[in-house]
């Protein structure tokens, strides 16, 4: 086990070396940062001292060896616009986006693991044959239209949840602010997380179906029905448990999509999270957050997907001994 954590560690550093030389890489080529810090006021010779004196004129692998340093001690450079350090205003802005990440995981969990054995042990029923095509409408249709249809309807029309913004939110911790511990945040927090969840909700549905039928076919499983154990101890755990590493596989992998996927749905709903920060960054040119922003979801990716990894031996301890 230990082995196996030095090794996710070693391929953790690979991924966020690259990820940072792609940020560094972006951040030389979206403009001079000399003439965001100074403006058009300063002398072309005030400007070259300038660009000696920051280093901007140093070779490329210079100054990226002077910003790995900066980033490993946590400095990610001070935004133009906030004029605070670029992490800093980032993790100010990453609770709103936890919050609507982790109600998406909520209701993709609540109903897609239902939705996905039913359909699987009754396909051809009528229930699961709607269940499929609205699963198969929501994989076709774009997470911004979703958005703005429920926008639309809910909030237009019917009046019966706000249409943007954030709503009342309590502090935890000191420091960590959430809507959750109150009705007006909670209210606030639905039509994001549903537009959210919409993303992947018909994919884990489609996904359960497909590996619950395929291990229902198996032959361990007539063995147990022959034994005449219960329908709903074979589903569950003869069936849904051992469709758990796949799911568990791509959910790892879509939780780091769906923190991309916030700058649509935080846009459409003026979600003050790190998405719509980071859009609001890109039209102000203000590379420091662009970099901050490519970074902390990068790490987001690895950390997520070396925690799938340490759940895998939880689930199936076979894997876990194939990897020590």
């Amino acid at each position: 086990m230990v082995a196996f954590l030095i090794r996710r560690l070693i391929q953790a550093f690979i991924v966020m070396f690259v990820v940072s030389l792609i940020g560094f890489a972006i951040q030389s080529s979206l403009g001079d940062p000399l003439r965001e810090l100074v403006g058009q006021s300063v002398s072309e010779q005030q400007r070259e001292t300038l660009r000696d004196e920051m280093g901007l004129n140093d070779p490329f692998f210079t100054q990226y060896l002077r910003f790995g340093e900066k980033v490993l001690k946590g400095d990610l450079g001070t935004s133009y616009f906030f004029k605070q350090p670029a992490l800093e205003v980032i993790l100010n802005k990453l609770p709103a986006t936890l919050e609507l990440v982790f109600g998406a995981v909520m209701i993709i969990s609540i109903f897609s693991i239902p939705l996905g054995v039913y359909t699987a042990i009754r396909p051809y029923n009528w229930v699961s044959r709607l269940v499929m095509g609205f699963s198969l409408i929501g994989i076709s249709v774009p997470v911004f239209l979703t958005g703005i249809l429920l926008t639309y309807l809910f909030a237009v029309e019917l009046s019966w949840l706000p249409s943007f913004g954030r709503g009342e939110t309590v502090v935890l911790f000191g420091s960590w602010e959430t809507g959750y511990f109150t009705r007006d945040g909670l209210l606030h927090l639905l039509l994001p997380c549903i537009t959210l969840a919409s993303i992947m909700l018909p994919l884990f549905i489609r996904l359960i179906r497909a590996e619950m039928m395929e291990v229902l076919s198996l032959d361990y499983v007539k063995f147990a029905k022959s034994k005449g154990l219960s329908p709903l101890r074979i589903w569950l755990v003869h069936g849904l448990k051992n469709t758990m590493l796949p799911i568990i596989t791509v959910g790892g992998m879509q939780i780091g999509t769906m923190v991309a996927y916030t700058i649509v749905t935080e846009t459409i709903f003026q979600w003050p999270g790190m998405g719509f920060l980071f859009l609001e960054a890109v039209n102000r040119v203000d590379t420091p957050l662009i970099v901050a922003y490519l970074i902390v979801v990068g790490a987001i990716f690895v950390i997520t997907n070396t925690l799938v990894d340490l759940i895998y031996g939880l689930v199936n301890p076979t894997v876990k001994l194939a990897r020590q």
